[in-house]
């Protein structure tokens, strides 16, 4: 089985810049998440165009080892909209997200994943498991990647280069 996935044209990044309102807080909120020691990632939620929730990785803040961005941001969306369904919903984040994120993705029925970096160490869509090509996978959200990669690649080599000799 596969993914239907899109990747953002270098010609379509160009023609799409400034980013998307999201993906640039999605980047904004990986910037905070650094400053605070965590990992750079950060998610948006939006519905219909409107950002309903957001979150920066916060892990070691909140000493909870499932607090990734985006489990934080769909768990706030979920209880302001009041429903575990995000049908609705598309997530912005600044990372592809890992295993556990793309079943959550899955589970809360996200109908569309944007995400600027692809990880091909922890990635759970693109690579590694990829969650969504799963025969038990019962959601496949629409899959976009590459919008913001640039920014987003820098901040984690930037991240990860002040923390490892």
């Amino acid at each position: 089985m596969t993914i239907a996935h899109a990747r953002a044209s270098p010609a379509a990044m160009v023609r799409s810049f400034p980013l998307p309102v999201p993906m640039r807080r999605a980047l904004d909120l990986a910037a905070a998440a650094a400053t605070a020691g965590e990992v750079p990632v950060g998610a948006v939620v939006t519905r219909h165009g409107t950002i309903v929730a957001e979150a920066g990785n916060a892990m070691r803040g909140q000493a909870d080892p499932t607090a990734h961005a985006e489990m934080v941001a769909i768990r706030d969306a979920a209880y302001r909209l009041g429903t575990p369904r995000l049908d609705e919903c598309e997530l912005w984040v600044s990372l592809e997200p890992c295993a556990m994120c793309a079943s959550a993705i899955s589970l809360a029925r996200i109908a569309r994943l944007t995400f600027a970096a692809e990880d091909p160490k922890g990635g759970g869509v693109l690579h590694g498991p990829r969650i969504f090509t799963q025969p038990t996978c019962h959601h496949r959200p629409e899959v976009l990647s590459g919008i913001g990669e640039s920014e987003a690649s820098e901040q984690l080599r930037h991240f990860f280069a002040d923390r490892r000799p």
